[in-house]
């Protein structure tokens, strides 16, 4: 392995234990489904500028592992790939040097985590209550968003750090 692969590696691991904290720690209840509107969702944005597609893996990782600690089983493996296709997405659609095309990014990848949480929870426990966690999911989502943004503006300097 070279040194850069290697702190490619360490930084996704990096990546992956912000995105659990965020996840696990600044955490809303939502009662609806017993699921939470957490800013995990920001440093998976932060995490999808930073590595490309490997934040990908940091999204999906951070954020299942949380569930896992949390006790939420039943989320474990749709938190993996919702988070993880989010992930793809933010990065597939973001363009650095580009605020308004990353907020729409953003809100695109954002749409994609209501869009996979609605239709596990409609399986799970009906319709009615999957459409119940649907507020609360696009506000997890727009706090996403505005972190992401915030993130956005941190970049280019953690870019130049980081190599």
């Amino acid at each position: 392995m070279t040194d850069k692969q290697v702190k490619r590696l360490a930084l996704g691991g990096v990546m992956a234990a912000l995105v659990f904290v965020m996840t696990y720690l600044p955490k809303v209840p939502v009662p609806v489904t017993g699921g939470y509107v957490h800013l995990g969702d920001g440093m998976i944005f932060l995490a999808a500028m930073l590595l490309g597609p490997m934040g990908a893996a940091a999204a999906a990782v951070g954020s299942a592992l949380s569930d896992l600690v949390g006790g939420y089983m039943t989320y474990l493996i749709p938190t993996f790939l919702i988070k993880g296709a989010m992930a793809l997405v933010a990065w597939k659609l973001y363009k650095p040097g580009n605020w308004l095309r990353t907020a729409i990014a953003f809100i695109i990848a954002e749409t994609v985590m209501v869009a996979g949480y609605f239709a596990f929870e409609a399986v799970l426990y009906g319709v009615p209550a999957a459409l119940g966690a649907v507020g609360p999911n696009a506000i997890q989502g727009l706090a996403g968003v505005i972190v992401g943004l915030l993130c956005y503006t941190l970049v280019p300097r953690l870019k130049s750090i980081i190599k």
